[in-house]
């Protein structure tokens, strides 16, 4: 009988290369199929930043399904490429980031992927690090490297020649990046690599350094780039339209609550396993069954059901407490004293602390500078500030602000 793909192919943009391709003689469904070992099966993520949002977790999703499918998940931490920054869509070259910086991001991609992959199963899942391999390479196989390669072929990769075009500078460093990811895919001998629309490039990198030194050139399977709550753009925290995973479960609710009407389709295909011929009709419905099912697949149901009645009720605090901004005796104020006079820390010396290790975050992205300051209340109003994984408040300006932003019923 012939086997049921539908779980490979729901919300895939492409998979490539397809069998009349150059001379490839088989599809991605046939090796599936005729394989007599798992599948390696690889997603790299580099920790350029400290947080996840809805966006990035499409391929690790896919990567679970995978996982579900018998075979092998290899998520790959970019701790070395991270030091680089993937150049893909980039005006201008990226800061180079310290190996501190990379550790530290590290281990918060984990602790936030850890809810959508199996990390339990036997087998199922391999995690590595790049610099496992990068950081060995001598100058005769990096020169290995680049010589599988022209200039012209760089510069046909989408950014370098919008780049090159303005003259804007390209560092010599950033053409590694592509070759750096390509020899992760020989390193672990990967089967299929997923990424978004934006890493073809990149993967088709891996699968020629594949043929290069001898291994079975993998597949690449690519997955359609999030837009934004806003539903205009991309989903981006510079853009204010992400959510994030590390969000409060009401906050999540409230945001995935106002998704546009002509996206939620794609956001049920490409965030839940529902079955997209069994959502309810109407589109409001449909709003809050989204914000429902992604809260629960991250917080569990009861945690959904308490941001669904607190955002029933009318308030769009949820089931946050709620600290004025005007209490504070005077602005600008630094965000470590804020963090005691709200409560979530003892003193001001216990938020600079906290800060410090990593565990404060607004809005769902990490505080890591003790000396944050803020000017005034309006830049602070309507946030949610966190302390670790379970304590949130939400930060109002005045008792009178919050009043003339409820609802009238």
């Amino acid at each position: 009988m012939a086997q049921d793909f539908s779980w490979l192919h729901r919300g895939v943009a492409e998979i490539f290369p397809e069998p009349h391709d150059h001379s490839e003689t088989e599809s991605l469904e046939q090796r599936l199929a005729n394989a007599n070992r798992p599948l390696r099966v690889k997603l790299g993520i580099d920790p350029t930043g400290a947080d996840i949002h809805l966006g990035h977790s499409i391929p690790v999703r896919k990567l679970r399904a995978f996982q579900d499918a018998g075979h092998t998940a290899v998520l790959i931490i970019g701790d070395f490429t991270a030091r680089i920054g993937d150049p893909t869509g980039k005006s201008d070259v990226r800061r180079q980031l310290t190996e501190a910086d990379v550790a530290q991001n590290a281990q918060t991609y984990l602790d936030q992927v850890r809810p959508i992959l199996d990390f339990d199963t036997p087998g199922r899942l391999e995690v590595r690090y790049n610099s496992e391999w990068l950081s060995r390479l001598d100058l005769g196989k990096t020169l290995e490297l680049l010589s599988t390669m022209t200039v012209g072929q760089m510069l046909a990769k989408e950014g370098f020649a919008e780049r090159y075009k303005k003259e804007n500078p390209i560092f010599l460093h950033e053409f590694l990046y592509p070759l750096m990811q390509g020899f992760d895919s020989v390193a672990v001998e990967a089967d299929v690599e997923l990424g978004g629309t934006d890493q073809k490039f990149n993967i088709a990198v891996g699968r020629d350094l594949q043929r290069h030194f001898g291994i079975k050139p993998q597949f690449g399977l690519l997955l359609p780039i999030l837009i934004g709550t806003d539903g205009v753009q991309k989903m981006s925290k510079s853009l204010g339209n992400y959510v994030a995973l590390g969000e409060h479960p009401s906050q999540k609710y409230q945001k995935l609550q106002g998704v546009p009407d002509n996206l939620l389709s794609q956001y049920f295909e490409l965030l839940t396993d529902l079955p997209l011929d069994s959502l309810p009709e109407n589109p409001r419905d449909r709003q809050e069954f989204l914000a429902w099912e992604i809260v629960r697949q991250y917080h569990g149901e009861q945690a959904a059901n308490e941001a669904k009645e607190a955002a029933k009720s009318g308030g769009k605090e949820g089931a946050l407490p709620i600290f004025f901004l005007d209490t504070i005796p005077q602005f600008p104020a630094k965000l470590a004293y804020i963090l005691g006079a709200c409560g979530l820390c003892k003193s001001t010396g216990e938020g600079k602390r906290k800060i410090q290790e990593g565990g404060v975050r607004l809005d769902g992205t990490k505080i890591t500078d003790v000396d944050t300051s803020y000017q005034q209340h309006s830049e602070l109003d309507g946030r949610v500030l966190q302390v670790g994984k379970n304590k949130f408040i939400k930060l109002v300006s005045s008792k009178e602000s919050l009043k003339e932003a409820m609802p009238i019923i």
